[in-house]
């Protein structure tokens, strides 16, 4: 069993900055790939980027490549999502998960333990 807490949301102009960090509970956390997904009011929820266990593979969602950046930390059992360049499009509640099975993926069925989400909101 997985817990994963995320932090780092908040209100933030458009073209600025914010870093999501996502905590993650268990001795085992190098075994999990790691992602970020989002979700907007009325929307499916949607991938953003994932990472695999060591750290040498990324992935990210068209819409936020160049602009997002997926990093982890195996020491400190966290993964992060640096997000530069916001758009209000962006808007979302952002979601960290965690998939046992060590193959990177982007849907949201792959995904064994889910975080509770934190809010971003861009303002233009």
């Amino acid at each position: 069993q997985v817990q994963l807490v995320e932090s780092g949301g908040g209100l933030v102009q458009a073209g600025g900055s914010l870093r999501l960090s996502c905590a993650a509970s268990g001795r085992t956390f190098t075994s999990y790939v790691m992602g970020w997904f989002r979700q907007a009011p009325g929307k499916e929820r949607e991938f953003v980027a994932a990472i695999n266990g060591i750290g040498g593979s990324t992935y990210y969602a068209g819409s936020v490549k160049g602009r997002f950046t997926i990093s982890r930390d195996n020491a400190k059992n966290t993964v992060y999502l640096q997000m530069n360049s916001l758009k209000p499009e962006d808007t979302a509640v952002y979601y960290c998960a965690a998939d046992r099975s060590a193959r990177v993926s982007h849907y949201v069925r792959e995904y064994d333990y889910w975080g509770q989400g934190t809010q971003v909101t861009v303002s233009s």
